[in-house]
Parts: structure tokens; C-alpha cells; sequence
């Protein structure tokens, strides 16, 4: 009842916003990726393909606002912003000669009104797996949020080999085959490697799909064939996704994976490619849904020797409880649990500890700027506690 109230005040606010900026989405080839996990770079891979190809492009999502070539920050722990500044920012894009948007769309972002007004012409999802029940409450629930943006797009991008499209059926019918695109890695899916080969820079299987998804969505625009393979081959993967930020006797990987999903998709990756132990450090949002905790304990311990958990974000919840739920998903002890509330002495600690071969991977902060111990965001630069703790382990070593 409460968040029903909530979402007329923000439809109405994206109302006026529209006003406001004179529906600046109007005059815009707008794409819209939604999805649990691969947003980001998805958005970023379209965003480049189309710079590639010699379109002016502007693009919003997680890592912040592109707009002629130059970044705008959009504040902590924002993928999708509010209307206002949202409308603000399409606006100024149209104003800078922009013809194409790119947009990293949110659950929350739709159910709350907040793309309103926007007329998508391509809509992609990504994939669907169980995250953010604490406000959708039901997979079901978060799912019809997820896919209401096809229905809003003039044209529906969707993966096939996610388990979610098996739901999608009336969605495609409506639509019919000219406006309904897929993208998978089996032959039956419009779009796959085989019919559209190419050659990435990126690792894993998920970015595999990141790419098809992008490439789909360039496809419906009209981006020659050649243009996308040459974007897509000197596509490099943005901040905080798969970063190998050192590599000599051990490594050190920053990653933004926080969903089940992600650790999973992350570690089957990286798991082949070192002979020594895996070192994972890793917490869970304070606040949000904990039904995930145990399962991220759980697909953790089965690809990491050491599993090194600590604070994300707890934001008043306490930590050792948080850290609890995230070990109670380990049925089986497969991996040693150390458990540091600090999340910079639990990163030195890793990386104290790591030996010739090893991977340490740090999961779930990566590019963000703030980190919320007890409700207010103090600053946090992972990448700078990472370089910090490297920099002590090596004056440590010449003692």
C-alpha cells in the first residue's frame, strides 16, 4: 500500500519532469537494457559499437553519464536516477546533438515511474534470477517488472537460453517476429555465433552474452555487420568488471558480482586459469535481499579455497549477522571461512595471504565511490585499498 503511494508521487514527478525538459526523449533513438546482471556492460558495448560506427551517442548507467565524449558523475550507488535528473541529463544530450541513448534500466527504475515518458525504441533483457525480493517480494513480481520494458520498446531484445523466456511468450506473440529479436548461444536464437561470428577481448561465458546483446540491439539499428565486429573486437571491459588490477607471483581481481548469478558466472571463469587457490573476498548488502546471502556462500565455497567475508555496504545492519547468513549456505565445508567486519583490513588480509599462483578476487564494491557502514556513505575506493595493501605487503617483504 505504502510502495503504491510512493510510485503515484514519483509518476508524478516524472510528469512534471517531462514538462519540465519538453519530453527530450522524443527526439532520441532511445535503448533501454534491463536485466539481474550484464547491464552495464551491455549498455557500455552499445554505446561503443555505435561511437564506432560514427553515430553521436550518449549513454547513463552504473559507472555514471557519457555525453559527447565527456563523463558526468551520477552519485553513489546509482544505475538508473531519478526523473528529474534523468530528463535533465536526456535533455542535454539532445541539446549536445546526440541521436542515440543508451540506458541501464533498474527494476526499481520502472516500478517507480522513473523512465516515464521515455519511448523506447529498443528494449534488451539480459537475464532474470531471484535478486531484489526484498521489494519485489516474488520472482514472478520482479520478472513482470523486468520485462513491462519490452513491452513499452518498439522493438524486444531477449536472451533465449535464460531461463526467463520460457515467461515471455505472450510478450513475443503481441509483438509478432518483425519486432521480437533473440540472442543466444544455440542456433536457434536469431542472433548467435555461429551465424554472427566475432572476436572479444572480454573472458567468460556472461560477457559472451553481454556481446550478443549489444550486437542485436547495433543489428536493429541499422549498424553494418563489419562495424560491429571491429567495435566488439577492441571492446574493452569497464571499470570494476573483471579487472585484473595485478598479476605477477599472485593476481588481484576487482569485480562488481553481488547476485548469486554473477559469482557464479565470475568464478566458473576464473576458476580454470589459476593453479593455485582462489581467495575470495566478499560481503552482502545490509538492508537488502537476504534470502541471497546463502546462496552466495554456497557457489562461493565451491569454486574458492578461502572464502575472506566482510562488509558491502551493511548500512546499519550488523555485519558478523550478515556474515553469518552468508556461511550458513555452506552445507559442506569446502572452503576455509575467515571472517574480517572491515572491509580494508579483510582485503589486506587476502592479500597478505596469497601465494605464488593464487587469485584473489574482490567482489561486490568495484567502481563505487562510497561505502555505508551505519546509513551515511563515507568515502571508499577500492582500487586505492587494493594498491595500498599491495604497496604494505611489498615495503612488509623487504623487512
Amino acid at each position: 500500500m505504502w510502495q503504491d503511494i510512493k510510485n503515484i508521487y514519483h509518476l508524478y514527478i516524472a510528469i512534471l519532469a517531462n514538462i519540465i525538459y519538453l519530453f527530450p526523449g522524443r527526439s532520441l533513438k532511445v535503448i533501454g537494457v534491463t536485466g539481474t546482471d550484464g547491464k552495464t556492460t551491455t549498455t557500455n558495448l552499445i554505446h561503443h559499437i555505435l561511437t564506432t560506427g560514427g553515430e553521436k551517442v550518449a549513454s547513463i548507467s552504473s559507472l555514471g553519464a557519457v555525453i559527447k565524449g565527456k563523463r558526468y558523475d551520477t552519485g553513489y550507488h546509482t544505475t538508473t536516477l531519478s526523473s528529474l535528473m534523468l530528463q535533465k541529463l536526456l535533455r542535454k544530450a539532445v541539446n549536445e546533438g546526440a541521436k542515440y541513448m543508451a540506458i541501464e534500466v533498474t527494476s526499481h527504475a520502472i516500478d517507480q515511474h522513473r523512465i516515464f515518458g521515455i519511448p523506447f525504441a529498443v528494449g534488451v533483457l539480459t537475464n532474470v534470477t531471484n535478486e531484489h525480493l526484498d521489494y519485489h517480494k516474488t520472482y514472478d513480481s520482479y520478472l513482470r517488472t523486468k520485462t513491462s520494458l519490452l513491452r513499452k520498446a518498439k522493438i524486444a531484445i531477449t536472451n533465449k537460453d535464460d531461463g526467463s523466456y520460457t515467461f515471455l511468450a505472450d510478450i513475443e506473440k503481441k509483438k509478432g517476429p518483425k519486432y521480437w529479436m533473440t540472442y543466444g548461444l544455440t542456433e536457434g536464437s536469431d542472433v548467435n555465433p555461429k551465424e554472427f561470428p566475432f572476436e572479444t577481448k572480454l573472458i567468460g561465458e556472461f560477457n559472451t552474452y553481454n556481446v550478443l546483446a549489444a550486437i542485436t540491439a547495433a543489428k536493429q539499428l541499422g549498424v553494418p555487420n563489419e562495424k560491429i565486429r571491429t567495435a566488439v573486437s577492441s571492446y574493452i571491459q569497464p571499470i570494476g568488471r573483471a579487472d585484473f588490477v595485478y598479476s605477477d607471483e599472485f593476481t588481484v581481481m576487482i569485480d562488481f558480482a553481488h547476485t548469486p548469478n554473477a559469482f557464479e558466472q565470475i568464478l566458473k571463469t576464473v576458476r580454470p586459469l589459476f593453479a593455485g587457490r582462489i581467495i575470495h573476498v566478499f560481503g552482502s548488502a545490509g538492508k537488502r535481499d537476504p534470502l541471497k546471502r546463502p546462496m552466495m556462500g554456497e557457489i562461493s565455497s565451491q569454486y574458492a579455497e578461502v572464502m575472506v567475508l566482510t562488509a558491502e555496504d551493511p548500512r546499519g545492519e550488523n555485519i558478523g549477522k550478515i556474515m553469518n547468513e552468508i556461511s550458513s549456505g555452506v552445507k559442506k565445508r569446502k572452503s576455509e571461512i575467515i571472517k574480517i567486519p572491515d572491509r580494508k583490513e579483510a582485503i589486506q588480509a587476502a592479500i597478505n595471504m596469497a601465494r605464488e599462483g593464487d587469485l584473489v578476487i574482490i567482489t561486490g564494491k568495484a567502481h563505487e565511490k562510497s561505502m555505508n557502514y551505519t546509513g551515511r556513505e563515507e568515502p571508499w575506493d577500492e582500487y586505492k585499498v587494493v594498491s595500498d595493501a599491495l604497496a604494505k605487503r611489498n615495503e612488509e617483504s623487504k623487512k
